[in-house]
């Protein structure tokens, strides 16, 4: 019974919750993401998440 409990998307892992749940689109293009709709705040798309980091690691 453990194992079904785990399989549930408990886990913690975005892929394995989006798996049972719709999948959140990035605030910036719209590209489904590897968050769940229910993840609170801003979502992006892994392409977005690296130009905002780039765009954050270079402005000062």
């Amino acid at each position: 019974m453990r194992d079904e409990d785990e399989s549930d998307g408990s886990t913690g892992s975005g892929m394995e919750a989006g798996a049972s749940e719709a999948v959140a689109e990035c605030v910036l293009c719209r590209a489904p993401t590897e968050y769940p709709e229910s993840h609170k705040g801003s979502t992006l798309c892994p392409v977005c998440e690296w130009r905002e980091a780039e765009r954050a690691a270079c402005s000062g």
